[in-house]
């Protein structure tokens, strides 16, 4: 009884974790260039003494957990805005920003130019380019398929657009920023392609997300009825057999 107490706590403290993750999504739905996460879970096995001496240790570590979560990266829809400063990556690959003291990756391209000349994102971050930081003078702007960003005429700077090795694991800061792990060497997404005047949407499915927030629901509140259970029996134990000691 035990072991069934202790799996359930598991699966309802991973449960609700993953309920938490759903409802972010979800949120997140009409957010610009936001990556859906996805829940990955974990067994943990007593595989020493040191985790195994007891029988508490060894009930716990034998019960999966919520390992973490991966975001997924397939593409959004495109959608027309007609404002020139809106970028859409058609493809693979993430603008690079400086933010929060380092760079970071967004699909999200709703730009837009500071009061000093610099091309910001939307919440006040430079945006990079290949070599370092944006100028935009003000006249007519015009972005390239390759990233080229002129005005008037006038070259001022290209966009760097950051590609990375299939199963880099990217971690989110925020809701429309990447960081990568410190071991993965960005490249140059080269077969992708700016679209000007275009926003990417969140990658996030309504119908699929509602679904398993309905389905993580479930089994929370089925794994809240276990506990409930294994209480109940706990309290008859105490009432019943610890008086006889």
């Amino acid at each position: 009884m035990d072991s069934g107490f202790y799996a359930a706590c598991a699966g309802l403290r991973a449960q609700t974790q993953t309920l938490e993750m759903v409802a972010n999504n979800l949120a997140n739905l009409n957010t610009t260039g936001f990556r859906a996460h996805e829940a990955t879970f974990r067994s943990l096995l007593a595989g020493n003494a040191a985790v195994s001496h007891n029988a508490l240790n060894r009930a716990v570590n034998d019960f999966g957990v919520l390992r973490g979560s991966r975001v997924d990266l397939h593409a959004g829809n495109l959608g027309e805005t007609g404002n020139p400063l809106d970028l859409a990556i058609e493809g693979e690959g993430f603008f690079a920003v400086q933010g929060r003291g380092q760079v970071l990756y967004t699909r999200n391209g709703n730009f837009r130019v500071s009061s000093s000349g610099q091309l910001i994102t939307s919440e006040g971050d430079p945006v990079l380019g290949e070599q370092g930081l944006i100028s935009v003078p003000s006249g007519q702007v015009a972005v390239g398929a390759d990233g080229t960003l002129s005005v008037d005429g006038a070259i001022a700077g290209k966009l760097r657009v950051a590609a990375f090795a299939p199963g880099t694991s990217l971690r989110a800061v925020g809701s429309t920023y990447y960081a990568a792990p410190e071991n993965a060497a960005p490249t140059a997404a080269t077969g992708s392609s700016i679209r000007q005047g275009m926003l990417e949407s969140s990658n996030v499915n309504a119908v699929a997300g509602t679904i398993a927030l309905i389905a993580v629901q479930r089994q929370a509140e089925m794994l809240q009825r276990a506990l409930s259970m294994f209480a109940t029996d706990f309290n008859h134990i105490a009432a019943s057999e610890l008086p006889r000691l």
